[in-house]
């Protein structure tokens, strides 16, 4: 038996008819860092782990889509805390917090400036919470 090769990270990407509106909302709206800005791509890292890249739908492998079936799930400490600052910002398609029971958690959604859909999650099991980093 062979050991497994290691993989170190992973870039999620998201394609865009125009990318400035969306890396606005990953910079400045969600405090994502640029790890990587190729003008017609940009990678934002996640504090935790992995990243999350913006690609220009004109330039890219993949083109932009008309509907995007894409989940973007951000996990979070303090869900409350970060529905009443995207409140606050009058985020478009901003959902309520709900919970789902089955599974332990809580969220609520939101729709990024090309459509994609993002929810922000927080795990209500420690144990859970912990293995996703949620916890300190």
């Amino acid at each position: 038996m062979s050991e497994r090769l290691p993989i170190k990270s992973t870039i999620t990407f998201l394609y865009y008819q125009d990318l400035a509106p969306a890396a606005e909302f990953y910079q400045t709206v969600l405090g994502l860092a640029c790890a990587l800005d190729a003008g017609w791509a940009k990678i934002y890292a996640v504090p935790s782990g992995g990243f999350i890249g913006l690609v220009c739908g004109d330039r890219g492998h993949l083109k932009a889509q008309r509907e995007n079936a894409v989940l973007i799930t951000l996990l979070v400490q303090d869900l409350g805390a970060w529905h009443d600052y995207l409140a606050g910002l009058d985020v478009p398609g901003l959902t309520e917090i709900r919970a789902i029971d089955e599974v332990q958690i809580q969220s609520f959604f939101l729709r990024d400036p090309g459509g994609y859909a993002v929810e922000v999650q927080q795990f209500l099991d420690p144990e859970v919470a912990r293995r996703f980093g949620q916890s300190d």
